[in-house]
Order: C-alpha cells, then structure tokens, then sequence
C-alpha cells in the first residue's frame, strides 16, 4: 500500500475536496472582483489576479458533467485571462478533450496535502512564534505587496485578490510575520467543513532560511484547529514540500490542472 493511499484511509479526501471547492466560492464572494458561477457539479471562478490556478473552472466530482464544464469553460475563456481547468485525477483522461478544445494542452500534477490534528508537529516551529501576528483588512495594502515579494512575482500580479474585506470575512484568517517591525511574511487559513485550508505561506527573500515560514505555518494550524477543525490541508509546492512533510502533513491525492502552453 502506497503512503499516499494509507494517509488517504486516515482522512476524508472526499470532505477535502469539497472543502477545497467550497473555499474557491467564498474567496471569491469577498475578494473585490471575484466572479462565481455553478452549474451541476461544475464551477467556474475567477479571482483576476494574474496565475491561471486563480482562474479556474473545477469539479471535484469524480464524474465531472462535461457539457457544463465545457459550456464554463467558454465563459470563463472570454474573461480574457490566464486560466485553467482543475479536476481530480479519476476525472483528467475524460476532461483532456474538452481542456484541448480551449486551448488548454498542458497537464500538471496539482498535489493535496493533508494533516491531520493528531498527527500535526508544530512544538518543533523554528523562529521568532511571537511575531507572526493576525491581521484584518486594514493591513491588506500591506499584506498585498509582502505576498507579492514573497512569491517574487511582478507588482500586481495579485490585483485585488486579498482586498476588501477578506481578512475580515467569516472563516479567513490572515498573518503577518515580522522582523524588528518589519513585515516580511504572510499566512492564510479558510476554514469551512471542520478542515482548514492553508495558503500564502510566503517569506521575502532577504528573510528566508530562518524559520518564518514555519512559524507562520505552525500559526496557521494552532489557530486552526484550536477553532475546533480537525484537519489541515494545502496544495505545496515544489519548495515547501520537506517543510510541510516536516510539520506532519502526507500526500492524500494529486489532482490534474489544464493550462495553455
């Protein structure tokens, strides 16, 4: 038995998965230009910060309605913007064809990582824990450019993603670390279904390989489960991959993302 199917047996990946769908429409129900739309178990979103994984049409289904996804896929194509088509891997051989007829040829491994409370390691976080502090909209200019920084993106990349009233909205939480006052990380959990989704873990170059983005990870997830959820979940990447396995999370599933060359 592979280590991804026993740590599969051990949480819900049918509640992560609806977990993770449920979060891309509330985030999208906050974030200021947010554009949301279902159709049977299909759902098209678009958050327009500039990376097609913010611009999706998803199903979590196994068993996907390619009509709708199709007819989506039109919609949200004509929104001029990077975007993608992301299902779970069961579903990818028989979405490939409509993914290929927009346009969308290439095919990546999209990983889910889960943890669970049980199993969580966060009495090993590394550095300064008292200087990752929550923060609210007030601070969203603020944790904008941190999290444009940390992903060293172009300015802008991100748009208003994290404006408005998202840090405020019931069930997101953001963070800001510091050092000497200044910010230089950022953390976010959305929380829904008794699972806890983890994002924007990011650290500005200057401040990395001292133990803020395990701080702002253990942060996260203290909060987290501290508010009664029982699991934590996230989509790493490729570099935050051994600190995450470090901190008690296993790979339950790799779903498949659809994107333009």
């Amino acid at each position: 038995m592979t280590r991804e199917r026993q740590m599969a047996m051990a949480v819900d990946t049918e509640m992560l998965a609806a977990a993770w769908s449920d979060m891309v429409r509330d985030l999208c129900g906050v974030t200021p230009q947010g554009w949301y739309v279902e159709r049977g178990n299909v759902r098209a979103s678009a958050t327009y910060a500039d990376a097609a994984s913010l611009n999706a049409v998803s199903s979590m289904s196994l068993d996907p309605d390619l009509a709708a996804l199709d007819e989506l896929a039109t919609e949200l194509g004509e929104r001029g913007l990077p975007w993608s088509i992301i299902v779970r891997a069961a579903a990818a051989d028989a979405v490939a064809d409509v993914a290929a007829r927009h346009g969308l040829f290439n095919r990546h491994g999209v990983p889910l990582m889960a943890c669970t409370k049980q199993d969580a390691v966060l009495d090993a976080a590394e550095g300064p824990r008292s200087a990752v502090r929550q923060v609210g909209s007030a601070a969203s200019d603020v944790y904008s450019d941190v999290l444009t920084v940390g992903f060293e993106a172009r300015q802008g990349f991100f748009g208003t993603l994290m404006g408005g009233r998202v840090l405020d909205a019931p069930g997101f939480s953001g963070y800001l670390a510091e050092e000497s006052g200044v910010p230089v990380g950022t953390g976010l959990v959305i929380r829904n279904r008794g699972a806890a989704g983890v994002f924007n873990i990011a650290v500005v170059p200057a401040a990395r390989g001292r133990g803020l983005g395990r701080a702002l990870t253990a942060r996260v997830m203290t909060d987290a489960f501290a508010a009664g959820d029982e699991v934590a979940y996230l989509n790493p990447s490729t570099d935050g991959w051994k600190l995450y396995e470090s901190m008690g999370f296993r790979l339950v599933e790799t779903w498949a993302m659809f994107t333009a060359p």
